[in-house]
């Protein structure tokens, strides 16, 4: 059978027995069909972490019924909890700098439909990417940032951003480091590709930094961005093997080709509410 529209719970909350009792049969109550159901238990934090997909058709009520339904047992358990409908496709802001192969992987899955999400806009501080960009049918912003205007040019931003009715923001190669009040204004809004294996080689030039100590693996790190530069929780990462006759240039070839693709997993994992985040580190339902 082939489920079409659907409603995804997901929560976190302290570890306690009944948990997946009440919340599996309050579903079962109304008749609910659950389509996939993911846990895990934190041993460590103590914490509890549910995501369940549930056929919207077979439930009696709306979405916002649901929640209003819901909430009881939420508060009884203390639960950080959304829901969301597969059918309103999340709005995508890209930010981009000058290179160019994260934005082209992002622009072709979206219009292949293999990222099936809205891209009502795309900002950059250079104006390199606005023919491609138009030629898309995606609105273009330049927003220079330089060492005198950054207050001003994040707070463009951010308006842009609002006034796109964005849902997430992607730095698909967008080098510059944001600031503190941008971070803080989306917690687990805003993900970034970084071009190494996180936490090792951060800020700029890590192919370059890990030439020179000589690694035999080299890779790319999908996480939240956070005030922190490059410290933000963990969403997606690979690696690919290297060798002694590998030169700086080879290490960034390669490594393009492991950031699309870890990029492209980690926004599907969030679009598709597979990431609960505690603190500083993230479970993945895969």
């Amino acid at each position: 059978m082939a489920f079409s529209r659907r409603y995804t719970l997901t929560l976190s909350c302290p570890d306690q027995v009944g948990v997946v009792a009440a919340v599996s049969g309050f579903i079962a109550e109304h008749r609910g069909w659950i389509t996939e159901a993911n846990h895990h238990a934190d041993a460590m934090a103590q914490r509890f972490f549910m995501r369940q997909e549930i056929l919207a058709e077979s439930l009696p009520f709306s979405l916002e019924e649901f929640s209003a339904r819901f909430a009881p047992i939420a508060d009884r358990f203390g639960m950080k909890w959304k829901i969301s409908d597969s059918d309103k496709k999340k709005r995508v802001v890209i930010l981009v700098s000058k290179q160019e192969h994260c934005l082209y992987d992002l622009l072709s899955r979206w219009q292949s439909k293999d990222l099936d999400i809205e891209i009502p806009c795309i900002i950059s501080n250079h104006d390199t990417f606005k023919g491609f960009s138009e030629w898309h049918g995606i609105p273009f912003h330049h927003v220079p940032v330089t060492p005198d205007n950054k207050a001003q040019a994040y707070a463009e931003v951010m308006r842009r951003f609002e006034e796109a009715e964005g849902d997430v923001m992607v730095l698909a190669r967008y080098m510059q480091i944001l600031s503190p009040e941008l971070c803080a204004r989306y917690p687990g809004q805003i993900i970034n590709i970084h071009h190494s294996f996180l936490p090792s080689f951060v800020g700029a030039k890590p192919y370059h930094q890990a030439f020179q100590r000589g690694v035999k693996l080299i890779g790319a790190t999908c996480h939240y961005v956070t005030s922190d530069l490059d410290q933000g929780p963990i969403i997606e990462q690979d690696v690919i093997r290297v060798d002694h006759s590998d030169q700086p240039e080879d290490l960034v070839r390669y490594g393009k080709d492991i950031e699309k693709a870890v990029l492209a997993r980690g926004l599907r994992y969030h679009l598709e509410d597979r990431v609960l985040t505690h603190g500083n580190k993230t479970v993945v339902f895969r």
